[in-house]
């Protein structure tokens, strides 16, 4: 076995040791485990193979927003850069989309375009600050990222109370249909799944950001300062920009998934609590290897799971917190594949010295 190998089945294993370990919780508290483990996989695709989309468009909708979070940690990781402020990112743009899409008069069509667009700007903006703290006074951007997902909850709730403000208090004023990312082809064809055109963004922002990584001099100039700072300043690149420029895409990213969950998945803003999708996205990026195809299937597994969660919980006797603790566990073993990847690259390099 090679290391590029090891590499590759890696994220496999470690998803089989988190269903193992999900599988062995319930059965040690009592619960029918092959029961719970069957609504599990059959919750993200069941019915598909007689013409009903429904729980496969449920899975693909709560994959959406987890590719462009996963996207926009696996861009700063990239680059050198931990981008833990995706969460705050993606409230703020989600909030300029349902912003533009309440108060903003355009056709139909263009109207979602533009709030999708202008989340995605917002959300690159807000990554302004950390990345530009970083390459000025080298603040660590974690620390800021922190500090402004909490900024961004309250500063979205003071905005919402006086532009625009919901029924209730707890929300936003919800968005008109002509601004929602629904579109009545994709719902018959899914059969009502909240699936939306926020899926084709997300793929296409993964197509983006790989020409980008790998094609361009823009994208290698971005990978060299994350590597090796010292060295891209003293090859004439221009780091402090770089830095700069690392957190703002990423923030769009995080921008983009929050119009694809406020006025794609959603049509409002529920107040006082801050996405933990962009914290999932931390775990896809990890288990996706940062690059763009990766993710892809990484969502891809976190959304059936969460489907399948649901399903499961359900369909069986089993607690929805018992539930999430399993999905927690397994999500949380993808999450450390570097570290069954560590762990095998050791045992090869130990297995060769023995056969020398």
């Amino acid at each position: 076995m090679s290391e590029d190998s090891i590499k590759r089945i890696s994220p496999l294993i470690s998803i089989i040791l988190g269903l193992l370990l999900g599988y062995l919780l319930l059965l040690l508290v009592g619960y029918d485990g092959n029961s719970g483990f069957k609504y599990l996989f059959q919750g993200g695709i069941k019915g598909i193979t007689e013409g009903k989309y429904r729980r496969i468009g449920d899975t693909l909708a709560q994959m959406t927003p987890l590719m462009l979070t996963g996207a926009s940690v696996a861009f700063a990781f990239r680059t050198g850069l931990f981008n833990i402020g995706a969460s705050g990112q993606m409230l703020f743009g989600g909030f300029v989309a349902v912003l533009v899409g309440i108060t903003v008069d355009l056709p139909p069509v263009i109207l979602p375009l533009v709030a999708t667009l202008l989340a995605g700007v917002a959300g690159g903006l807000y990554g302004f600050l950390p990345g530009y703290l970083k390459a000025k006074y080298n603040i660590h951007e974690v620390v800021i990222g922190i500090m402004m997902n909490y900024v961004s909850v309250y500063l979205v709730q003071y905005l919402v109370k006086i532009l625009i403000p919901g029924k209730y208090v707890i929300e936003s004023a919800h968005i008109p249909k002509e601004a929602s990312l629904k579109m009545s082809f994709i719902s018959n064809i899914f059969r009502g799944s909240p699936l939306n055109a926020g899926f084709f963004v997300g793929v296409i922002a993964l197509i983006v950001i790989y020409v980008i990584l790998e094609k361009t001099t823009f994208g290698f100039e971005l990978k060299a300062v994350g590597f090796n700072k010292d060295a891209a300043k003293y090859s004439g690149m221009k780091v402090n920009k770089n830095i700069i420029y690392s957190m703002m895409i990423s923030g769009c990213l995080a921008g983009l998934a929050g119009a694809t969950f406020y006025i794609g998945y959603t049509n409002h803003i529920k107040l006082g609590t801050v996405p933990t999708l962009g914290f999932d996205g931390i775990a896809v990026s990890l288990l996706g290897k940062n690059s763009p195809i990766g993710i892809f299937f990484s969502s891809f597994l976190f959304g059936y799971l969460k489907n399948g969660g649901s399903f499961m919980a359900s369909s069986t006797d089993i607690p929805r917190e018992l539930v999430d603790i399993v999905i927690a566990i397994i999500i949380y073993f993808s999450a450390i594949s570097f570290v069954i990847e560590k762990f095998l690259n050791k045992l090869l390099v130990k297995m060769k010295k023995e056969g020398k």
